[in-house]
């Protein structure tokens, strides 16, 4: 379908990839990997017709159409977004027109005269055309497309210019999803999506009937869309068949391999010089010596190339809160006439790891934004617990910072104890190098300015994090530090994301806030435990009726809020245990399959290293030294147990989870 043959691009001075070669066939989902700067948006454009090679040549079969949405940069006007989405079809609709043309003829002419025969056939093609692509159904297509995407009925005649960047973004994905061309490109197609609509384009793309090749920092997506991974790496294209998890460990273990073969040809060469270098003047041997200088000139060098540091970032532990972080009861906020919450109740304790879901415009950033103090709730309480001190990263956190200031300098006065090199690194995973750390924080577009409020949160966390959509303008290198920071944090974190792979590496809860069916009302809470995979998993009845009856107990003590859990067996009834049905095996996938395993090995070794501490404080109280001393080990002691008592339960937990795991 389309074939690149011996490519090679650059970009100014520096090679982005040569002698490359690709072949791409009818039907196949590809994604396309690399780290930043690696050409990857370049090369889309060029499989695109929209900027040219320097070097080998591209080859389309004739006729083949290319659907190409970019990362951004798209303005639409002058039609409805109902309207804008429907000229997808106006090749169908020139050729509506000349099927009614053709039947007016056909009625006139005579059937017997020879004009008559070359209009049926072609009015037959015509109309084989048109039953295929259901012709009669595209306002309907349209409409379905478009709800997948978000866009609410009364949206639908609104002009396409009255809508954000993002939301014009939206409305090109879906006039290209209904043209359905042979070829669909799509550059980071998931950054404007919130969560419930990338599941429904993954859901989409599965059907897709041609093919597709993405570029995306999401992992799960990738993992559930693609079928092939196109790397650009040491300057070259390397093809690894599977989803993204699939090429992670085939690249592992080629880059294995081939470490593996540059050692033994390094032993081979250092075997060839010595023999050379020591037999080189005597001349019962220069037939030998000569055999292996030819041979050693003959071996083509592998070399390995440099690889990008795998980031590391440890930042300071907060001062312990209470165990009470926040108590949430009655609270609902309207603005003007519009409810947006209302009569929410809950609790988080600390060490919690929520993440918040829910539908645009459901309340989610309103819910952040009371927690942290940015609001105050219309009514209700709303109570934070003994020395909690909440950190707030909003959407448009860059607003707060100070233009004036040097990016080094700024982070520096936020962590003074922080070493440079240290900091350095960390701005580095999120995409700050060299003499990006000296730039004035003015000259940062909006996403520069958000990547780097987020790095700067995490030298000096408070112990309560408030993250609205920390992922955003992440790619997947610094999503995986961020990742890893939060896990290795002690404190409590509340966060909205629409990263599937970061809500289930993180959460420990689901807080949903669904829209009430009557606009009157607004959106209430339900609490479900585990992460994103169990939530969905209860959402589509995995819990059972046992579940949906204690759940239904729960609605009817506190109104707005469900609470899914299993129940308890010792507090079921004999006869109701004998009556039930025994709820079948969970099945999980591979990718959380094996997080609950790694999480379960760290548990195994975090747990006897606090027990360590524990003994270590303990033996330390034994010793008096000063009353300030016996009270700050008095207190440590006690946040030591019940961290160890927080790490064994859910050890216990996920023990249990995994024994009943159906692989």
């Amino acid at each position: 379908m389309l074939q690149l043959s011996g490519a090679g691009k650059r970009f100014g001075p520096r090679l982005l990839f040569e002698n490359a070669d690709w072949l791409i066939i009818p039907n196949e989902k590809t994604a396309l990997v690399g780290a930043n700067g690696a050409g990857k948006s370049t090369l889309m454009k060029i499989l695109a017709g929209l900027d040219t090679l320097d070097y080998g040549s591209i080859q389309r079969m004739k006729g083949m159409s290319i659907g190409y949405l970019p990362q951004d940069g798209l303005a639409l006007s002058g039609r409805t977004v109902f309207d804008e989405c429907l000229s997808a079809f106006d090749e169908l609709r020139a050729m509506e027109r000349e099927f009614e043309s053709l039947s007016e003829k056909l009625s006139v002419l005579d059937p017997a005269g020879p004009e008559y025969a070359a209009v049926a056939d072609r009015y037959s093609h015509v109309e084989a055309r048109l039953r295929h692509h259901d012709v009669y159904a595209l306002d309907a297509q349209v409409g379905a497309v478009l709800t997948g995407l978000g866009f609410q009925k009364e949206d639908w005649t609104h002009g396409t210019e009255e809508f954000s960047g993002g939301w014009q973004m939206r409305i090109a994905l879906a006039k290209l999803l209904l043209e359905q061309p042979d070829l669909l490109l799509l550059d980071e197609p998931t950054n404007h999506l919130d969560l419930e609509t990338r599941n429904w384009l993954e859901n989409y793309l599965a059907t897709w009937p041609n093919g597709y090749i993405l570029i995306s920092h999401d992992r799960y997506f990738l993992d559930v869309t693609v079928n092939k991974i196109i790397e650009i790496w040491n300057k070259g294209l390397h093809v690894y068949h599977g989803n993204y998890e699939k090429y992670l460990t085939q690249k592992a273990e080629r880059h294995a391999q081939l470490e593996s073969a540059y050692r033994n040809q390094r032993e081979r060469i250092e075997h060839l010089e010595v023999f050379i270098n020591r037999f080189r003047y005597q001349a019962t041997k220069a037939k030998q010596v000569q055999s292996r200088i030819k041979e050693l000139e003959k071996i083509e060098r592998i070399e390995i190339p440099i690889e990008e540091p795998v980031p590391y970032f440890t930042f300071p532990q907060p001062p312990p809160s209470g165990r009470n972080v926040v108590d949430v009861s009655g609270l609902s906020m309207q603005y003007g006439e519009k409810k947006v919450l209302e009569d929410v109740n809950f609790t988080i304790d600390r060490g919690d790891r929520i993440a918040l879901v829910g539908v645009n415009g459901a309340g989610k950033s309103t819910l952040i934004r009371l927690l942290s103090g940015q609001e105050l709730p219309t009514s209700g309480m709303l109570k934070l617990g003994h020395n909690v001190l909440a950190e707030y990263f909003a959407q448009d956190q860059y607003k707060v910072l100070d233009p004036a200031v040097r990016m080094l300098d700024d982070i520096g006065r936020t962590a003074p104890k922080v070493p440079e090199k240290d900091l350095r690194s960390l701005l580095g995973c999120f995409l700050f190098s060299g003499d990006d750390v000296f730039k004035t924080l003015g000259v940062l577009s909006g996403g520069e300015r958000n990547r780097y409020a987020l790095a700067r949160i995490l030298v000096s966390p408070a112990n309560f994090l408030l993250l609205d959509e920390p992922t955003n303008h992440l790619d997947l290198r610094a999503k995986d530090v961020l990742l890893e920071a939060i896990g290795k944090f002690n404190g409590t974190v509340i966060f909205v994301s629409h990263d599937r792979y970061f809500i289930d590496g993180l959460a420990q809860k689901v807080f949903e806030i669904a829209k009430n069916e009557d606009s009157a009302y607004g959106s209430t809470l339900h609490v479900y435990p585990g992460n994103y995979e169990d939530y969905l998993w209860r959402k589509e009845g995995g819990a059972g009726h046992l579940a949906a009856e204690t759940a239904a107990a729960a609605r009817a003590e506190a109104k707005s809020v469900t609470v899914v859990l299993e129940p308890d067996p010792e507090e079921v009834l004999p006869s109701t245990q004998a009556s039930a049905p025994q709820a079948p095996a969970k099945r999980l996938n591979p990718i959380k399959l094996r997080q609950m395993q790694d999480r379960l090995a760290q548990l195994e070794a975090e747990i006897p290293r606090v027990e360590a501490l524990v003994a270590v404080t303990e033996e330390a109280l034994g010793v008096y030294v000063s009353p300030d001393e016996t009270q700050r080990l008095s207190a440590e002691l006690t946040f030591l147990r019940e961290q160890q008592s927080v790490l064994t339960a859910e050890w216990e937990e996920l023990s249990m989870q995994l024994d009943g795991v159906v692989s």
